[in-house]
């Protein structure tokens, strides 16, 4: 089973910063696309920020100017950074990304992470 380790949630305060980490598994195959979604309470999950190895670097409009995903080939993170944090950007994050775990022969899969919280609050 692939898991995702996610980390840097937090409770920060309205304007600051803060960074959250994704990891796939050192010795995964191939990673086609990884990124970041949330979920407010009560509301659907909805996309963050992804990188894919296909059409680049996508950002949610509600994101863009204010947040800076990345990934890391080599040690296969993905961190999101997260700058001038505002009250409604307070929900659970979750890494998600599709892979092949182990050869060529398995078949792309999407796997999402435990999830971390995020809480913007004065």
């Amino acid at each position: 089973q692939v898991q995702l380790v996610e980390s840097g949630g937090g409770l920060v305060q309205p304007g600051e910063s803060l960074t959250l980490s994704c990891a796939a598994p050192g010795s995964t195959f191939a990673v086609y696309n990884i990124g970041w979604y949330r979920q407010k309470a009560g509301e659907q999950r909805e996309m963050v920020a992804q990188v894919d190895a296909s059409t680049g670097t996508d950002y949610a409009d509600f994101v863009k100017g204010r947040f800076l995903i990345t990934y890391d080939g080599t040690k296969k993170t993905a961190p999101l950074q997260m700058t001038n944090l505002k009250p409604e950007d307070t929900a659970v994050y979750y890494c998600r990304s599709q892979l092949r775990p182990h050869s060529i022969q398995d078949q792309i899969t999407t796997y999402w992470g435990q999830g971390t919280q995020v809480t913007v609050a004065s």
